[in-house]
């Protein structure tokens, strides 16, 4: 196949991209569409019909799976957007529950309309008491992540009201229920692994104070609040509510589009955010602090992440989607040092080796020639370390904030019209038609 240049057409697509084949010298318009921001895509859903081939994407990286109105990218000039509002801006501003109202809704809310849906996420914060007895169902070393994924799974079988998803109130109710419940779902998964009681959700606290105080609490003395550390927790919620078309967004559009119930749907979201590659890299960053161990070894792991045939990797430095700078990192490193100053921490090594690296790579020449800066996963993972949270929990915090994301993604999908049920095709490279044998003469 020839790409040749898009050309202009009098039709209602102001660019045609044409396609020539080499095989038989046909060429084939196909429209080019334009959104407000961003490179235009070449729609090629009747490509198959006239054509008869197959565009070859794995990992679909250049593939637009889906029209959005939520979240815009641009990897190269470290932009991110919710709903045309800079993620800075909203992390700067905002708290978590007005970004979640943007992310649902379109708009950020006027007082009213903010007070209203924070009294209703407040209220559908308690779990169905039944479901404290499914929690006792699992192992006690069980890993949070399986426990969370195993208990909004099962929200389905527990709140019958709200998974028929072509009930528009039924479809609110649903993502405000899974909005609410996910923090005490965290916060239970992990107190189950570390056999202390639940603490229930009080109406009370603020949505960031409200885990903390259901992650930290304990029965026998009262928990003080600080609002550093709470304010830093909303910042982390805000700067992991969505992220576009990744590979756990994707697969909550993906199950969505056979019709699954909601909660089904975040389920699988969650699953596939469990994946090392996507939602483990703040624990990454832990586990090379730990390698790295002692500061003075630092201009040595600096050396062997310089050293291209030397296998390890700088974890927390650079992005694959940001090729400039993250935007979330420089409101995130804002808030590591708060949290730092605010708790005190001297003689904790990982936490000042983190520091010490972050200092000395921020004046390295390569590593600023090749745009390699601290990234969200790097100053994410060294604020819950400050916070007390182990790293079997820091894919769970990230799943409780995407859920925001993935629901938001989840209503537009399921109120797009020309949505399908996804059915991705492929090319085919096993054996060709081949005769049966019976079993006695193989």
């Amino acid at each position: 196949m020839n790409e040749m240049p898009a050309k202009e057409s009098t039709g209602e697509a102001s660019e045609t991209f044409t396609l020539t084949d080499n095989r038989t010298g046909r060429s084939f318009q196909l429209p080019v569409q334009t959104g407000t921001d961003g490179p235009p895509v070449v729609d090629i859903r009747k490509l198959y019909a006239e054509a008869g081939i197959f565009t070859y994407d794995p990992g679909f990286t250049s593939t637009g799976s889906c029209e959005s109105k939520i979240t815009f990218i641009d990897g190269d000039r470290g932009v991110l957007h919710h709903r045309g509002y800079s993620i800075e801006d909203l992390a700067e501003n905002s708290d978590f529950m007005e970004v979640c109202y943007l992310l649902l809704y379109g708009d950020l809310p006027n007082r009213d309309e903010k007070d209203t849906f924070e009294n209703t996420i407040t209220r559908h914060t308690m779990l169905h008491d039944q479901m404290a007895q499914f929690f006792r169902g699992f192992r006690r070393d069980a890993h949070p992540m399986a426990i969370m994924v195993g208990v909004v799974g099962a929200m389905s079988a527990f709140y019958h009201d709200s998974t028929d998803i072509n009930d528009p109130h039924q479809r609110m109710v649903a993502s405000h229920r899974l909005i609410a419940k996910m923090p005490t779902i965290a916060a239970m998964a992990y107190k189950y692994s570390i056999g202390q009681p639940f603490q229930y959700p009080r109406n009370d606290l603020k949505y960031a104070e409200n885990f903390l105080n259901m992650t930290f609490a304990v029965p026998c003395e009262k928990y003080e609040i600080s609002p550093t550390l709470s304010r830093a927790m909303d910042r982390i919620f805000i700067l992991h509510a969505d992220h576009e078309q990744n590979a756990s967004t994707s697969t909550v559009r993906l199950a969505g589009s056979s019709g699954a119930n909601p909660f089904a749907c975040i389920a699988a979201g969650i699953a596939s955010l469990w994946g090392p590659a996507h939602g483990g890299a703040n624990e990454a960053v832990l586990n090379m602090l730990m390698e790295i161990g002692s500061v003075d070894r630092i201009p040595e792991y600096l050396d062997k992440a310089k050293d291209k045939d030397d296998p390890f990797r700088l974890m927390g430095f650079g992005h694959r989607v940001y090729k400039n700078h993250d935007p979330r990192a420089g409101v995130l490193r804002k808030s590591a040092h708060e949290v730092l100053d605010e708790l005190g921490i001297e003689n904790e090594p990982l936490l000042e080796l983190a520091r010490e690296l972050e200092r000395i790579a921020l004046e390295d020449e390569y590593f600023a020639e090749k745009k390699l800066f601290p990234n969200v996963d790097f100053y994410s993972g060294i604020i819950l370390r400050a916070m007390g949270f182990p790293t079997s929990m820091f894919t769970v915090l990230f799943a409780l904030a995407r859920t925001a994301g993935w629901i938001a993604q989840w209503k537009e999908m399921i109120e797009d019209p020309v949505q399908k049920i996804g059915r991705p095709r492929q090319l085919y490279t096993g054996p060709d038609l081949r005769s049966y044998t019976q079993l006695d003469q193989r």
